[in-house]
């Protein structure tokens, strides 16, 4: 399982890549895991302000829906409307064309480095 260095991560299982003060929001690969195969996503529309911590959109898989809950605080600046279009972009590739959203991160406490979130994916597999 990967844990790219370059990301920071939240214990709902959400990513955030930063990029000035931009962030790309994706789920992780322990994340699409467990879900099963992604059929169908529903993301926050842009300009939508995003609270950390708050609901922002569903994920489905055969197996189950989930609530996506934004890593950060701020606006939402774009959707990648591929994975709306093919939601298994998701399963294939967690970290980079499965991305979900780009918000203007405002606020982003509480996030946990890799070896943090390594820890808190081992705690929870045991």
């Amino acid at each position: 399982m990967e844990f790219p260095a370059d990301l920071k991560y939240t214990r709902d299982h959400e990513w955030v890549r930063f990029d000035g003060e931009t962030g790309v929001v994706g789920i992780t690969e322990f994340a699409a895991d467990a879900l099963g195969d992604v059929v169908y996503v529903d993301l926050p529309e842009e300009g939508t302000e995003l609270v950390a911590g708050a609901s922002c959109g569903e994920i489905e898989s055969t197996k189950s829906v989930s609530d996506l809950v934004a890593p950060v605080t701020g606006p939402v600046t774009g959707v990648n409307d591929a994975v709306v279009d093919a939601p298994e972009k998701v399963n294939a590739d967690p970290y980079g064309e499965g991305w979900l959203y780009t918000v203007q991160v405002e606020s982003a406490d509480g996030l946990l480095d890799p070896d943090e979130y390594r820890a808190l994916v081992e705690e929870q597999s045991a």
